[in-house]
């Protein structure tokens, strides 16, 4: 059973992990003639049920055409709209998706822009246009009056009483999480948008029917309206306009419909398009109650607006989710979330992320009155980050690079290839390089301790691996004192989670880190960035490449052939996988079957996701089987057996929103706390996976 289901629900279902699909359509309009546009809609609404999703939206004044202009006068166009909407109440009795339809009504000697929420052979709710345009080109207040005008609560349509007003919610009663609220064009273009006051009354998917003609540059301001709204209420926002077929006497129109979920979009309809056209979406409902549950200041903005949002009225209505059998995912998540998948951004985004670095490390000189750091350099990807890190500080504070005073260490385990890959990296970016050879002292400490490995025995332990990692991290505090420099830490955001680091004296310890933050896939990308940009030369961009083809090792037990002996993601995960897991349980606090689930739909077709520049390709897929393995081991690592490194990590820079485990920070948590809760979760992730594995 999936946890808190009661039941032995379909893990391959999308429905049973928070999400639902919604759809926006846009019918070719035919201008005041109700009884086709209702017939374009219902086909729509029918495909829309057809695909499983549970909401259709449409324009604005769709069932009659928004640019009627004074043909609103007419009767005739206004009782045929009536009879238009009665025709999709009709149509939507076989059907389990709920309708928002636009069109004309007329009550008690005014005219309303209005929106019909339509369900099941019923109409739920009447929402009027709060905000009428009457500048430029619009000219509504000809026709119509503001929904403020209108005293009913209440009005009888088609037999029915149907509740009216601006002032509610539709909640769905079998799935908690979908709430949704309906304004219409102009009520998202004013300062405070009516569906802001309804994402505080619960809304967490927010309507908006529009007719929105089209100018040179529209579409992009309209994308950043939507945008911003759904972030700043921590929602989902549907955004349809009228395309094809509205008058164009002196207008024309694009058909622009878009979903976003938190400023993020989901999907986008294909603007001037000649035919009817449906697109969907999945909603990641969940996503947006963990957003509103760790953003206080969205329950403050409840209590400050009490007064404006206790009157609000919940429409109840049941949403019918097809939660039986597989229903797979249309939306694609991201192999490596924490890197981004738009190549436009890349550059700037990782010149971004190297900005916060060296500020925060230069910062940091400054306040302490020093000039000079220290870093242990291995030849692997962290220390070679944080080494451009530290050299590009030095050139902020204009101190010499020679201040970076480098030292590699080799010990027992240390091949040949880091050796001289951390040689040369030292030499290629102008740092004092130093070597100290390590064994020895670390043959005394186990000779101190009695260690069999002190007598020639292959005895290759934790005391073994631990000793020269402690031994390490003490030379490098110690030349800290003889130099009066800063001990730069080199540990990854992914290590921390997983623990893969020397507690105490050990790689977890320095005066200050710069890649606490960032994960190992992040680091990957960083490096990658720099030798392509080849900024340092090609010579240095050739031997970041050759870093990056190293695999990844601690190299703390003697190897054979020139090869580590130990091999990193054999024993705590592929970190592609593992930064996928920390990212989702991190940032919004998903249970370990929502993970998997994802995980699966991102890693299951090799088909999907691009690789970063610098990612290796191991493996182009992972079985479910493989996914719960992995995630298993993640959830012993991180909720079990590493809060208490986490407890007292050095200061470091918070790099991105995907979180840090800083514990001043993003992330308090107890250091004795079982992982009890995680690891049951994680029996309900079957091994099996479904004989069609591919979107609906």
């Amino acid at each position: 059973m999936l946890p808190g289901s009661g039941r032995r629900v379909e893990f391959f279902n999308f429905c049973n992990h928070g999400f639902i699909r919604v759809a926006i359509g846009i019918p070719v309009v035919r201008i005041a003639d109700p009884a086709a546009n209702a017939e374009r809609t219902i086909a729509l609404l029918r495909e829309a049920a057809e695909r499983q999703a549970a909401l259709a939206v449409f324009p604005e004044l769709g069932l009659s055409g928004y640019s009627c202009e004074d043909l609103f006068a007419q009767s005739a166009l206004l009782e045929a709209s009536r009879e238009a909407l009665l025709r999709v109440r009709e149509a939507s009795g076989g059907l389990p998706v709920v309708a928002v339809v636009g069109l004309p009504l007329e009550l008690q000697g005014a005219l309303y822009n209005c929106a019909a929420v339509v369900h099941r052979g019923r109409i739920l709710g009447i929402i009027p246009k709060t905000y009428l345009p009457n500048y430029r080109e619009f000219y509504e207040l000809r026709q119509f009056a503001p929904g403020a005008y209108a005293q009913e609560r209440e009005i009888s349509l088609g037999g029915e009483a149907v509740p009216f007003g601006t002032d509610f919610v539709f909640a769905a009663s079998d799935e908690p999480l979908f709430v949704f609220s309906v304004e219409i064009c102009e009520d998202l273009w004013v300062p405070i948008p009516p569906s802001s006051y309804a994402a505080l009354a619960g809304a967490t998917v927010l309507i908006n029917l529009s007719a929105s003609n089209v100018t040179i540059g529209k579409d992009d301001y309209r994308r950043e309206l939507v945008s911003n709204q759904s972030a700043r209420c921590l929602a989902a926002y549907l955004y349809t306009a009228a395309g094809w077929g509205e008058s164009t006497t002196d207008l024309a129109w694009d058909g622009h419909g878009m979903i976003y979920e938190n400023g993020s979009r989901l999907v986008e309809t294909e603007r001037f398009l000649d035919r009817d056209q449906l697109v969907t979406a999945e909603i990641d409902l969940e996503r947006l109650a963990a957003d509103r549950r760790r953003q206080g200041s969205f329950a403050q903005s409840r209590f400050q607006h009490r007064h404006r949002i206790e009157g609000f009225r919940q429409i109840p209505f049941r949403a019918e989710l097809p939660r039986e059998g597989v229903l797979l995912l249309e939306r694609a998540y991201d192999r490596f979330p924490y890197v981004s998948s738009d190549v436009r951004k890349t550059e700037t985004r990782c010149r971004e992320i190297y900005q916060i670095q060296v500020q925060g490390l230069a910062t940091r000189l400054q306040a302490a009155g020093l000039q000079r750091v220290i870093l242990g350099i291995s030849g692997g990807l962290d220390s070679a980050q944080a080494l451009l890190v530290a050299c590009r500080a030095m050139d902020r504070l204009g101190l010499p690079r020679g201040n970076v005073l480098a030292y590699t260490m080799p010990a027992f385990g240390t091949s040949e290839r880091t050796l001289a890959q951390a040689v040369r990296l030292m030499a290629a970016l102008g740092c004092t390089a130093h070597r100290i050879d390590i064994r020895p002292s670390c043959e005394q400490m186990l000779r101190d301790i009695g260690h069999p490995a002190a007598q020639g025995k292959a005895v290759y332990d934790t005391t073994f691996e631990n000793v020269q990692a402690g031994e390490r991290a003490s030379h490098l505090f110690r030349l800290a004192n003889a130099h009066s420099a800063l001990v730069v830490g080199t540990s990854d955001l992914s290590e921390l989670a997983l623990g893969w680091c020397t507690y105490g004296v050990g790689d977890q310890m320095a005066h200050y880190h710069v890649n606490a933050s960032v994960p190992k896939t992040l680091i990957r990308h960083l490096i990658a960035s720099e030798a392509e940009r080849e900024a340092l030369g090609e010579e240095t961009s050739a031997l970041l490449r050759e870093i990056l083809a190293t695999e990844i090792s601690p190299e703390l037990i003697p190897g054979s052939g020139g090869q580590p002996e130990q091999r990193t993601e054999e024993m705590v995960g592929p970190y592609s996988l593992q930064d996928f897991h920390l990212y989702y349980i991190l940032r919004f606090g998903y249970s370990p079957t929502k993970v998997a689930f994802l995980a699966w739909t991102a890693w299951h077709d090799r088909s999907q996701g691009a690789w970063p520049s610098g990612e290796p390709e191991p493996r182009p897929e992972w079985s479910i089987a493989e996914i719960k393995g992995w995630l298993r081991l993640f959830l012993r690592r991180f909720f079990a057996e590493s809060q208490f490194k986490r407890s007292c990590i050095a200061n470091a820079p918070k790099v991105g929103s995907g979180g840090s485990l800083s514990p001043r920070g993003d992330y308090r948590a107890p250091s004795d706390s079982p992982a009890t809760v995680w690891l049951a979760a994680c029996d309900a992730i079957p091994e099996e996976e479904p004989a069609a594995s591919r979107p609906n």
